[in-house]
């Protein structure tokens, strides 16, 4: 069994904890968190063994009754693979622990690129992290474009891509973020972050990307222009998206016209924290014009990157194939909508 230590038990931490710990060929070796907190409370409950991510606040957690396994350099130290799911910048801090004790480790996307030696996509580039150390999981936005690019390009070639990202201003329990009443062009200047991210994936792909900030906690929303080398109908390309196991054309007749329909059908389908791990793509809005292609998709920013981190946990490891683990990863996860 694969011993994994999970650095970071907060939104993407404790979802990655409950995909690992459902995987037949891994275990929840231990996760860390820097303060005492109801998260902890709950890790705790779920048998994971906890530790503390500041040593010198150990004695915090004694004071709650939150019993602790040790520090985090104990766990680093003891399992085979870590995945730092801290907040952004954290976790570029955190590589010289792993470094130390000689332990791979994963990275989330909110890192500069340059934190690991691949930044992975289980869709498009799993192969080149079975070379690495050090691997970054990109952000939700960038995998959900990358699944969308990988079987268009394979397909039918993809001249340039076009994306307006319409994004939440924030997650629901982050209550300091915003806008409250307001859209912002996020950023202002062109193009947003979002296009050389997906390079970093694709290094040869035409993209640019356009954000907005808007004051929803729901999910990211995507326009989409891709201009394809040749010229599919409305209906292969659609029969081609709903092909992959990773994205959910939402049928028409679900009468699913936004976000808060997709979380709904997502409680209603028992998914845990109404989690959607894949993108959902409005089947209505792929549309054909020339060698254009126009569409919608939805991308739930707090679980979409859970089974690529998985998926990572092999590459790097040399466990699986990409064929093998997507589909060990998705069985285990009850992935499909």
């Amino acid at each position: 069994m694969i011993q994994v230590a999970i650095n970071g038990y907060g939104t993407i931490g404790k979802r990655v904890a409950d995909a690992v710990s459902a995987q037949p060929d891994m275990e929840v070796l231990g996760v860390a968190k820097t303060r005492p907190n109801f998260e902890a409370e709950t890790a705790v409950e779920k048998g994971y063994p906890l530790y503390a991510a500041i040593e010198d606040r150990l004695d915090q957690f004694d004071e709650a009754g939150i019993e602790v396994a040790g520090t985090v350099d104990e766990l680093v130290e003891a399992a085979d693979i870590v995945v730092d799911a801290c907040p952004s910048g954290i976790g570029a801090d955190n590589k010289a622990m792993y470094e130390e004790y000689d332990t791979p480790a994963l990275f989330q996307g909110g890192e500069d690129a340059d934190v690991g030696e691949v930044s992975f996509n289980a869709r498009a580039n799993y192969d080149e992290a079975g070379d690495a150390d050090y691997v970054r999981v990109v952000s939700c936005n960038t995998t959900g474009l990358s699944r969308l690019v990988a079987p268009l390009e394979e397909a039918y070639g993809i001249e340039k891509v076009r994306a307006t990202l319409v994004r939440r201003g924030g997650d629901p329990g982050q209550t300091g973020r915003g806008p409250i009443n307001d859209i912002l062009p996020n950023p202002v200047t062109l193009p947003s972050h979002h296009g050389p991210d997906v390079n970093t994936i694709f290094p040869d792909l035409n993209i640019d990307t356009l954000g907005m900030k808007v004051p929803a906690t729901l999910m990211h929303t995507h326009s989409i222009n891709v201009e394809l080398e040749s010229r599919p109908d409305a209906a292969e390309v659609r029969e081609l998206l709903e092909s992959q196991s990773r994205t959910f054309v939402v049928p028409d007749h679900m009468d699913i016209d936004g976000a808060g329909k997709l979380k709904e059908y997502a409680m209603d389908r028992g998914r845990p924290r109404a989690d959607i791990w894949e993108n959902c793509i409005w089947g209505a809005s792929i549309t054909m014009e020339d060698n254009d292609l126009y569409l919608f998709q939805a991308i739930h920013q707090e679980s979409d990157v859970v089974p690529e981190n998985v998926d990572a946990i092999r590459a790097v490891l040399g466990t699986k194939s990409a064929e093998e683990s997507v589909e060990t990863t998705n069985d285990a996860m009850g992935m499909g909508l």
